[in-house]
C-alpha cells in the first residue's frame, strides 16, 4: 500500500485520477466475478425455480379436480416449460403436448420422482448438449392429489439468457456509474488544478517582484490557502518594509556613536577637547562606544535566538528570583527615580538556561524603563511572571504584533528587544502575551499549570485568607483593648480634676 502511495505522488491530478479510476474498476472486476457473479447464479436459479411453479399452478388445480385425466390442452407456454405426468405406480412419465423426452433424461425424472412423496421438491439434470431434449434443465417434481406427480421442466437456454440478461444490465447500469463518476470527478479535478495553477503562478510572480494579483474567492480550502497566501504576501512586504526602515535606523544609529567617537577621537589627537576637559571627551567616547556595543549586542542575540534549542535538563529547576536580583541590581540604576516593587514567591523555579531567562527580564525590565513614569512592580509566581509599568497604553492594534521582529514601538530602538523574549519563551514551552492596565502595561510570560498546582495555589491562597483573617481580629482586639485602656485613663484622669476642683 505505501509503495502504491508513493507511486500515486509521482504522479499529476490527471494521472493520479486515471490512476484510482483504473484501481476501482479493476477492484469493481473482481469483486463482480468473485462474489457477485456466485450471487447471481444463486438468484437466477431462484427465479428459474419461482417461474416453473408458477407455470405449475393452474394445472395443479385442475389435475386435482380431475384426479386420473389428462389435460386436453398440451401446448407450452411462452417461457418454455415443458410439463410432464409421472405415474408412480407403473413407472410411466407422460409428456403433454409435442415435446419429447431423451431416454437419459426421463430415467434421472423418473428416479427423482420416486423420492418425492409430498409437497413440491426441485431438482436439476445436467446434462451435455444445448437441445431440448439433451440440455441442462431445471424441473421440480409436486405430488398431486390422485398420487401422480406433475413435473415442469425448464430447459438451461431460458435461464442462461436470463442470466445474460442480468448481467448485461447490472454492467451497463455499472459502466454508465463508472462513466457520470468519471466526468464528475474530472470537473472536480479540473476545479482543484485551475486555482492550485493559478496560486503557483502567483507565487513565482511574487518570487520574481513582478506584480501580481490572486482572484480566488472559494469557501472552501483552497480559499482559505488562497487567502492565506495573499496575507502572506502583505505580512512579507510589511515585514520588508519594516526591514528596510530598520535598516534606515540602524544605519543612522550606527553612523552617529561611530561620527561622534571619530570626531572626539581626532579633537583629542589635536590637543583640543570638545567637552571642556579630557576626562569629559572620553566619557562622551565610553557613551557613544556602550551605545554601539548595546545595539550590536541586540543584533547579535536576535541571531543567536534564533538557533536556539531546548537541551536544558527535563523540569523547573531555575531559581527564578535570583535571576530577577541580578536583573534589577545592573538596572535600577538607569532611572533612580522610577520606584521598584517586588512580589516574588519563594522557592519559584522555570524551565531553561540562566543566561537566557536573564535576556529575557532585562529585555523585559529596560522596556519598562523606557516607558515608566514612576512605578515598576515585577511578580513571579508558579509558572508565571509579571513586569508591569504605569507608562501610558499600548495601541490596540500593535498588542497582536508587539513580539514579533522589527516591530518598533514609539520610543523603541530597534524592535528586537520582544522579539527575543518571545523567541526564548516559546523555546522553553512557555507563552507571552501583553495587555493595558487601568493605569499602564503588563507584560506576562506563563504556562499551564497542572491541576495539583491549581490546587496548590488555592490551598496556600486560603491559608494567607486565614493568616490575613486571623491579623485583623488581634488587630481589632489590640484597638478594642487600646480603647479600654484610653477610657479607664480619661476616667482617671477626669476623677484626679474633680478632685482638685473640690
Amino acid at each position: 500500500m505505501k509503495r502504491i502511495w508513493l507511486w500515486l505522488r509521482e504522479f499529476t491530478l490527471t494521472q493520479q485520477l486515471l490512476a484510482i479510476v483504473f484501481l476501482v474498476v479493476t477492484i469493481f472486476a473482481a469483486f463482480l466475478f468473485s462474489f457477485l457473479s456466485p450471487a447471481i447464479n444463486s438468484f437466477t436459479s431462484s427465479e428459474m425455480y419461482r417461474t416453473i411453479h408458477s407455470s405449475q399452478t393452474s394445472l395443479v388445480y385442475y389435475l386435482n379436480t380431475m384426479p386420473g385425466q389428462v389435460p386436453a390442452y398440451n401446448e407450452t407456454d411462452d417461457s418454455g416449460i415443458v410439463h410432464a405426468i409421472y405415474d408412480p405406480r407403473n413407472g410411466s412419465l407422460t409428456v403433454l403436448g409435442t415435446q419429447t423426452l431423451s431416454a437419459d433424461v426421463s430415467s434421472a425424472i423418473c428416479v427423482n420422482a420416486d423420492t418425492v412423496h409430498s409437497g413440491s421438491h426441485d431438482f436439476a439434470y445436467r446434462g451435455r448438449g444445448r437441445q431440448v431434449n439433451s440440455a441442462d434443465m431445471l424441473y421440480s417434481v409436486t405430488v398431486l392429489a390422485d398420487g401422480r406427480n406433475l413435473v415442469s421442466i425448464l430447459p438451461s437456454a431460458y435461464e442462461e439468457s436470463f442470466r445474460t440478461l442480468l448481467v448485461n444490465n447490472i454492467v451497463n447500469v455499472n459502466v454508465i456509474v463508472a462513466m457520470v463518476l468519471f466526468l464528475v470527478l474530472m470537473i472536480w479535478v479540473g476545479t482543484l488544478i485551475v486555482p492550485l495553477n493559478q496560486i503557483r503562478n502567483y507565487i513565482n510572480k511574487i518570487r520574481k517582484d513582478e506584480p501580481a494579483m490572486l482572484t480566488i474567492t472559494r469557501r472552501d480550502e483552497i480559499g482559505e490557502v488562497a487567502d492565506a497566501v495573499r496575507d502572506m504576501e502583505d505580512e512579507l512586504q510589511q515585514q520588508n518594509f519594516e526591514k528596510q526602515e530598520m535598516i534606515q535606523n540602524i544605519s543612522h544609529d550606527l553612523k552617529t556613536p561611530i561620527a561622534t567617537i571619530r570626531s572626539y577621537s581626532e579633537s583629542i589627537k589635536d590637543g583640543i577637547y570638545p567637552y571642556g576637559t579630557l576626562e569629559k571627551s572620553i566619557d562622551v567616547i565610553i557613551e557613544h562606544a556602550d551605545r554601539l556595543d548595546k545595539k550590536v549586542r541586540s543584533l547579535i542575540t536576535l541571531n543567536k535566538m534564533g538557533y536556539l534549542q531546548d537541551s536544558c535538563e527535563p523540569g523547573e529547576h531555575l531559581d527564578m528570583e535570583t535571576v530577577i536580583d541580578k536583573v534589577l541590581l545592573s538596572l535600577k540604576v538607569i532611572r533612580p527615580e522610577v520606584t521598584f516593587e517586588r512580589e516574588l514567591d519563594k522557592d519559584v523555579c522555570f524551565h531553561g538556561d540562566e543566561d537566557s531567562w536573564r535576556i529575557v527580564v532585562e529585555n523585559l525590565v529596560d522596556n519598562s524603563l523606557r516607558y515608566a513614569k514612576s512605578l515598576i512592580r515585577i511578580e513571579l509566581h508558579t509558572g508565571e511572571l509579571l513586569v508591569i509599568n504605569d507608562g501610558k497604553p499600548i495601541e490596540e492594534e500593535r498588542l497582536a504584533k508587539l513580539f514579533k521582529p522589527y516591530e518598533k514601538g514609539t520610543d523603541g530602538q530597534f524592535g528586537l528587544g520582544l522579539s527575543i523574549v518571545y523567541k526564548i519563551a516559546t523555546t522553553y514551552g512557555y507563552r507571552v502575551e501583553a495587555e493595558n492596565l487601568q493605569s499602564g502595561v503588563c507584560f506576562r510570560i506563563f504556562r499551564e499549570l497542572t491541576e495539583e498546582e491549581k490546587k496548590e495555589i488555592q490551598k496556600e491562597k486560603r491559608k494567607e485568607d486565614r493568616e490575613l483573617r486571623r491579623e485583623n481580629r488581634e488587630k481589632q482586639k489590640e484597638d478594642h483593648e487600646r480603647q479600654k485602656e484610653e477610657g479607664r485613663q480619661g476616667k482617671k484622669k477626669e476623677k484626679s480634676e474633680n478632685s482638685a476642683g473640690s
